[in-house]
Parts: C-alpha cells; structure tokens; sequence
C-alpha cells in the first residue's frame, strides 16, 4: 500500500494513500486508537486556540480530539453533532452534508438540550481533517440555528482547497493525491 509520510504535532506517521475516484485518492488519517497523537495534537491546537465556552464536533472522527482537548482544559462537557438522533434527543434539528470520504447525503443532528447550553455562547469548531468544508459548515449551521456564536474554525489537518480558507486554524497541510500516489500540484 502507498502510504505518505508526514510530521503531525511533532510525531511522525505514514497515512495509507486510498483512492476516491479514477482522478483523486486522499491520505487516510484516523486519529482513533492513536492515544499519543490524539494528546499531542489536542495540546497543539489549544495553544492556538481562540477563546471560546464549548466545543463542538461531528461524530465520529472528531470525537476522540474534541474529548482530549476538554479534558486538557478542564471542560466539563464539550458537544458532537451526532449522524442519527437519539431516543433521548429532544427537541432534534438537523442540517443535510456531504463529505468527501462518505459517498452519499448524511445529516447531522443536535439535541435541543444541546442547543440551549450553546445559546448565546462562544463554540469552537473542530475536527480531525478539513477537505471540502461540508461537514464543518453542517455543524456551524446547527451553532447557529442554536443561536451559539462561532469563536473559531480548527482541524488538524487542512486537505485541498481548505488549505487557502483564511476562517480555519490547522496544524499540518495534507496533500491530495494521483491515483498513483504523486502528490498533486
């Protein structure tokens, strides 16, 4: 398997090259199960990050980063704008989105319980990777229709177009990729 080689938050990692289409494959980064980079990163990005009440996340891959960046600050509670609704979801709203690595429409969810804690508060936004923006701008939708005020915008990695958005803090640049592992330019 073609992997990419790369330096995230000070530890290197080789991210599996996986296809797309026939045009474009993407480096595979999963944060799940790899405690130390998940620390390292979440202290990375708190260094830079704004000033702000709560997070936020989408479920799933952002989750393990949303929680260890809670409890490196002291967060009692931080949020995750779920894939389905919950049996103890109330007052449920969602928003349509459609990422690059998920090859249908999803939506994203946020309890009304959720969205009362947030109202009138500052929430960071975060996930692992930041591609087309779709599922970032999904779940800053969902802050605002919660009448939460975005503080900031922050990934790990920004891949693509994302890596020229002025709104969003990330540590690494990651590359697209041909089929045939090169990086494109």
């Amino acid at each position: 398997m073609l992997t990419h080689k790369m330096t995230i938050a000070g530890l290197e990692r080789a991210l599996p090259i996986c296809p797309v289409n026939e045009t474009l494959s993407i480096g595979a980064f999963v944060i799940f199960g790899d405690a130390p980079l998940t620390v390292a990163c979440a202290a990375e990005l708190l260094k830079r990050a704004p000033a702000y009440d709560y997070l936020i996340t989408a479920e799933a891959k952002g989750i393990p980063l949303a929680h260890e960046m809670a409890r490196q600050r002291g967060d009692d509670f931080y949020f995750v704008a779920r894939k389905h609704p919950k049996l103890y979801m109330t007052s449920v709203f969602d928003v349509a989105v459609r990422s690059i690595t998920t090859d249908a429409d999803q939506h994203l969810y946020l309890d009304g319980a959720d969205a009362e804690k947030m109202k009138g508060k500052k929430i960071l936004l975060i996930d692992d990777v930041i591609s087309t923006g779709e599922s970032l701008r999904a779940v800053e939708i969902l802050v605002e229709q919660a009448g939460g005020i975005i503080a900031g915008k922050m990934c790990i990695l920004a891949e693509g177009d994302a890596q020229e958005r002025e709104d969003i803090q990330y540590l690494e640049k990651l590359p697209l990729f041909h089929p045939d592992g090169t990086v494109m330019a």
